[in-house]
């Protein structure tokens, strides 16, 4: 049984489709307070799967899963993950973000667990030096999010050391895409992510899709970067957990695509995919927004054997696929 924690969430439920649809059983451990019970109910028409209500703060919860369920291996996605909030507000998200990691991790020590896949982030990297990025890039969040989770591979560094729990860091781009089939997809309240907030501002009316800057020094004066396919990404956690039941020692993968697009040439390829055009007006630049994120996945190409195949195409077709679905919900 592999224990996916956020596993009602974005990313967390295209990897549970990926296990159920290779075999695995799935338990999902999720608080549902960005996750979505529609979304477990959905992984349940492709095959049983588990589902635990609980949060990662409270002890036991944790510790109940692993009484009720004999737990082989666990893929940790659940985190607060908004970056302009975790300035605002920090404590939240080192307290659930590396608080409810250690008390998972502890649970695992506690039940004889020992391999774990972590979501992580581009985000510990912080500030580029180079471009593309690979895994020896300095490690310099400038924001608590990329903190927490840069805190969170540190301590698993230290349960390896001391307690032999290997784990797979996989230090995510920009993930966009739904399932081929729109049986599960992007849903975030509020959403923030670009391609899904252009293909929005399709829907009802005058709704205009503001552009933060073009003025940065790339291709076209916008931000460059790396679009992941979301089932591309869900394949990366299998081959991780693969890996580690092969006896993989601890280790971190970049995952992107080592291509990076504009924002004009998503908004562009966005307006392509729905056939129309789309308002947009164009606003100064954010705050530590860097010009240009492009991965280097080199070093996954060759230990994991992972190769993405989907292109920006295919993730913006299949975000808007969902999200027609998602208007009508």
């Amino acid at each position: 049984m592999i224990l996916v924690t956020g596993g009602a969430g974005y990313i967390g439920s295209h990897c549970a489709l990926a296990l159920l649809e290779q075999g695995y059983d799935v338990c999902i451990f999720d608080n549902l307070s960005t996750g979505h019970m529609q979304t477990v109910d959905a992984l349940s028409k492709i095959k049983d799967v588990k589902f635990i209500q609980g949060d990662l703060l409270n002890e036991d919860d944790v510790k109940n899963v692993f009484k009720a369920t004999e737990i082989d291996a666990v893929i940790h996605f659940a985190a607060f993950s908004q970056v302009g909030e975790s300035v605002i507000n920090p404590a939240k998200y080192y307290k659930n973000n590396v608080v409810g990691t250690l008390n998972l991790l502890d649970a695992m020590r506690e039940n004889g667990v020992n391999k774990i896949v972590f979501s992580s982030t581009a985000a510990t990297y912080g500030e580029p030096v180079s471009i593309p990025i690979d895994e020896s890039h300095p490690q310099n969040p400038i924001n608590p999010y990329g903190q927490s989770k840069l805190m969170i591979e540190k301590i698993m560094d230290d349960y390896d050391k001391a307690y032999g729990l290997k784990s797979v860091r996989l230090r995510y781009f920009n993930v966009a895409g739904a399932d081929f089939l729109a049986r599960i997809g992007e849903w975030h309240e509020p959403e923030t992510h670009l391609i899904p907030n252009i293909l929005k501002s399709s829907f009802g009316g005058n709704r205009i899709f503001q552009m933060y800057g073009d003025d940065y020094n790339t291709k076209d004066g916008t931000c460059v970067r790396d679009y992941i396919n979301i089932e591309d990404l869900a394949q990366a956690h299998l081959l991780a957990l693969e890996y580690l039941n092969n006896g993989g020692k601890t280790d971190y993968f970049n995952l992107g695509t080592k291509e990076g697009n504009s924002v004009k040439e998503v908004f562009a390829a966005c307006e392509r995919v729905i056939g129309r055009s789309i308002p947009v007006e164009i606003k100064p630049r954010r705050i530590g927004d860097p010009a240009s994120l492009v991965a280097d996945n080199s070093k996954a190409r060759k230990i994991l054997n992972w190769i993405p195949k989907r292109n920006l195409d295919v993730s913006i077709d299949t975000a808007f696929a969902w999200e027609k679905i998602l208007q009508k919900l």
